[in-house]
């Protein structure tokens, strides 16, 4: 068949379709959803930074609106979930436990996330750790009393955390279960017992499957995207023998010079998009782990929007601050708002608001953006919303008026906004 040529805003619709960000949800979620979601992206990265709800549940509410956060230790807990090394540490559906055992296997070539040096000098530790495991069941760090007398090495790690972490690396040990976040280690034997290393696919059928499971996740992707997205080594896949035994597809985006790769199940997607008749419906807010942002290279070739997280940056160096959202609206990536949940006074403060250079600004965009700002904060419990600062410095009084709009749909929780002018 001939190869599909997309528009830019084309191959941003794809994209956000296969992202689960095409239309706006019209019914209430159930936990179902959520394993499906985490299914359709392939992985969800898991970061433990809460100035905001944690990255893994508000990259689905992203998707899914509002839905109670416990569901994901649910599905965790009830084995349809698996935590390990994927993009980064991530949850990912269960049945693609045999694609990752090869990095179990081969912990040394993990780099960080493995000492050879600690198991080589620190056995005895390693193994009486694991001892206490097998003996009393699932166990948390916290579970060890620090005992060395300082913050350490590796973040400031206990010895006993260390060894939960190179053993859970080579796959000894994996996560049974969370509580307030917290992991609960146990032997890999209990928390899956039916695996087998038999089962075990090869590692050139692995590295083939999760190149594949990227590009379906993409949408569509550019060569040099694809190993980014479970971050693969080693060998990769053969785009051109792929495609040509018809387990990807070549197609183009106008003004680029490489092609790009589609998954056959989204073929019916890609021609709608490139017929015009594909567009994202959806604004709201992301976390700065969503797929759609994690690469930054890509959100920048893709999106045109060149994102930074500034949490790691001194404060003086910042420019839009600590933890910045990007702000999706209707296929577009139009801002980013440094927020942050003040749930004990109910209150969520929009400490910077900086919308991207040219954005054009209408009473519809305007209702958009604060729609979902208010939905993210009742979501939070903090049905006031502060505004503290905007850019450009006039949006703050279209923005607060929309906020204080009677047919702004945020649900059943009224509207309120903090009478504190913009900086």
């Amino acid at each position: 068949m001939a190869e599909l040529t997309l528009s830019l805003a084309a191959a941003r619709a794809l994209h956000l379709a296969a992202q689960g960000l095409a239309q706006p949800r019209r019914k209430k979620a159930v936990k179902a959803d959520l394993l499906a979601a985490i299914r359709q992206m392939g992985v969800l990265q898991i970061d433990t930074i809460h100035v905001v709800a944690r990255s893994p549940y508000l990259v689905l509410w992203s998707r899914l609106g509002d839905y109670p956060q416990p569901w994901l230790e649910q599905l965790l807990g009830e084995g349809a979930l698996f935590e390990y090394w994927a993009h980064e540490a991530c949850f990912v559906p269960v049945e693609d436990y045999g694609l990752y055992r090869h990095r179990m296997l081969d912990p040394a070539a993990m780099g960080w996330k493995y000492s050879v040096k600690w198991m080589n000098e620190r056995r005895a530790e390693v193994d009486a750790v694991l001892e206490h495991i097998r003996a009393n069941g699932a166990t948390r760090s916290a579970d060890f009393e620090r005992s060395d007398g300082k913050g350490g090495a590796w973040w400031g790690w206990k010895p006993e955390k260390r060894s939960l972490e190179v053993l859970f690396t080579s796959g000894v040990l994996m996560i049974a279960r969370r509580h307030n976040f917290q992991r609960y280690y146990d032997l890999a034997e209990r928390v899956l017992p039916g695996w087998h290393d038999a089962r075990m696919p090869s590692m050139a059928a692995s590295g083939r499957a999760l190149a594949l499971q990227s590009v379906k996740a993409l949408g569509l992707a550019k060569a040099s995207w694809i190993a980014d997205y479970f971050r693969t080594k080693g060998a990769r896949p053969d785009l051109d023998a792929l495609v040509a035994e018809g387990a990807l597809l070549r197609a183009r985006v106008e003004g680029w010079e490489q092609p790009v790769y589609l998954h056959p199940d989204h073929l019916a997607l890609a021609e709608s998009a490139a017929a015009g008749a594909l567009a994202s419906s959806v604004t709201t807010i992301l976390s700065p782990f969503d797929p759609v942002v994690w690469d930054r290279r890509r959100a920048l070739e893709l999106f045109g929007f060149d994102y930074r997280l500034e949490c790691y940056t001194p404060a003086e160096k910042r420019r839009y601050g600590y933890f910045t959202l990007p702000i999706l609206r209707r296929g577009a990536l139009v801002g980013r708002v440094d927020a942050k949940a003040h749930r004990g006074d109910g209150v969520f403060e929009l400490k910077s608001l900086a919308l991207e250079p040219g954005v054009r600004l209408s009473a519809r965009f305007t209702a958009d953006v604060a729609g979902a700002l208010q939905r993210l904060a009742n979501w939070h419990g903090c049905p006031r919303v502060r505004v503290t600062q905007t850019l450009p410095d006039a949006f703050a009084a279209a923005l607060r008026a929309a906020l204080n709009a009677a047919d702004v749909d945020v649900g059943a929780v009224p509207l309120n906004l903090d009478s504190e002018a913009t900086a």
